[in-house]
């Protein structure tokens, strides 16, 4: 706690010397001609953790967090070409701490593409289309089915095409077919030192994806709510040194979302099916293919009061099927794939005890925004197994035989931003707890203590 109270007063001190108002461009700074753009971030972010949810774990944690990124984008007319740059880089680390490729992957290729944007729209008059080939991050709707995520210290890439349609009212088609990125170094101590490693395309592992979001489809009883309908899939299998579940999946669903507005009621209402085949792990011996029936629902129902501040509350809940017999030919759990988990869940990094796997968390959000500089929100959820015969998946705990119970605990989860310089330099501070539940406290290899204690401050310049 004394090493992130010192970050909040580094970082107070940076705030009080700024006197700028307007924010910093690069493509000003430099003078770059009208067709072509550049431009980034660099952000540092320090984080503690006091007690340790995962199986193994014990102590606290502490990680301090550098990633950059540049862009540069030339439009030739019809058609552009990009290329941008990620570095990303922690310190602090030790033995205990969760070091993956999605927190350190240093100066990497994040995207290199070429888009064709003036090609005819499939709705009519008005629409028109685009087509993105090559590395590049993609991000749909609600991005829980897939997503450029933002918090996480390394951004997720695909390679392959993603074609948008766009009506003249806002409609939307998307179609997709990639590959994902694999991100190295993948292992320690290679992660712990920083070292330098080409990031891979896995070309057995193959995405696709039909999203269709249509506006205001009740004008008169519910304006401003979007529907939306797709279907996603994955096909893979194993391939030089990477090992796969040989995971065959379709995943339909739908969605219907109207966003906060003050003075009205909103909703954001996801589900989807997940059908399909699997190994029960990626071991090259295991070869008994198991049938897959998953499912996944988010309900949010919210109002925000015209008032001072804009608070908006709102009621959630979230539900991921967890694996009923672990000893059937079924696998029931929905896992999380591409999809975004905190902004639904909690702050993720070298917390994040929650994912959209074998959980069955309801809760309640408050937002407020006290002026154009500032927001924040605090979110509550009561979170248990779906299944207590399945994994808390974060923690790699389980009991099979279910007698732990089902309630992993009680999470807390916050954080306030603040435009220090407006649209170009941006502080943001928050915290989370999770206080143990019968299942984490029983459960064998359970962790010790009553729970968990996070927090972090962050400062992002975007240029």
């Amino acid at each position: 706690m004394r090493r992130i109270l010192w970050a909040f007063a580094l970082m107070a001190h940076i705030c009080s010397v700024a006197e700028a108002e307007e924010a910093f461009r690069l493509r000003d700074a430099v003078d770059t001609p009208a067709w072509l753009t550049l431009k980034g971030e660099t952000r540092v972010r320090y984080e503690t953790l006091q007690g340790q949810f995962r199986a193994g774990g014990e102590g606290g944690d502490q990680l301090l967090l550098f990633r950059s990124l540049l862009l540069a984008e030339a439009d030739t007319g019809p058609i552009s070409f990009g290329v941008e740059i990620q570095d990303s880089r922690t310190y602090l680390a030790d033995a205990g701490t969760p070091l993956s490729s999605s927190i350190a992957n240093p100066l990497d290729l994040l995207q290199l593409y070429t888009r064709i944007d003036e090609l005819p729209g499939v709705f009519g008059e008005g629409s028109s289309s685009k087509l993105t080939l090559g590395r590049q991050t993609v991000s749909i709707g609600s991005k829980r089915q897939i997503e450029r995520v933002d918090f996480a210290n390394v951004i997720k890439s695909y390679t392959g095409a993603h074609f948008v349609s766009t009506a003249e009212r806002g409609d939307e088609l998307h179609l997709v077919y990639v590959v994902p990125t694999a991100r190295y170094p993948d292992a320690r101590p290679a992660l712990d030192d920083n070292e330098l490693s080409g990031d891979e395309e896995q070309w057995e592992r193959r995405i696709w994806g039909v999203h269709y979001r249509r506006a205001d489809i009740l004008p008169a009883l519910a304006p401003g709510l979007w529907g939306e309908v797709f279907a996603y899939g994955l096909e893979e299998r194993d391939f030089g040194d990477f090992p796969t579940p040989d995971r065959s999946y379709f995943a339909p669903g739908f969605r219907l979302y109207r966003k906060p507005v003050s003075g009205q009621w909103d909703i954001d209402l996801e589900g989807a099916l997940r059908r399909g085949s699997r190994y029960a792990s990626n071991d090259p011996m295991d070869t008994q293919s198991l049938q897959v029936e998953a499912s996944m629902l988010f309900a949010a129902f919210g109002y925000t009061f015209d008032m001072p501040w804009q608070p908006r509350f709102a009621l959630e809940y979230y539900h991921a099927s967890g694996d009923e017999d672990p000893f059937d030919l079924n696998y029931d759990q929905h896992e999380r794939l591409f999809g975004s988990r905190r902004t639904d869940l909690n702050n993720t990094s070298i917390h994040g005890p929650l994912t959209p796997a074998n959980l069955n968390a309801p809760g309640f959000r408050v937002e407020v925004k006290p002026g154009a500089r500032w927001d924040a929100r605090f979110y509550y959820h009561a979170a248990h197994l779906a299944s207590k015969t399945d994994s808390w998946v974060i923690a790699k705990l389980r009991d099979p035989s279910g007698q732990s119970g089902d309630f992993i605990g009680h999470t807390l989860d916050g954080r306030a931003r603040y435009w220090v310089l407006p649209d170009s330099l941006r502080l943001e501070l928050g915290a989370s707890a999770l206080i143990y539940g019968e299942f984490a406290k029983d459960v064998p290899g359970g962790p010790d203590g009553d729970g968990t204690l996070f927090g972090y401050a962050q400062l992002t310049f975007t240029f």
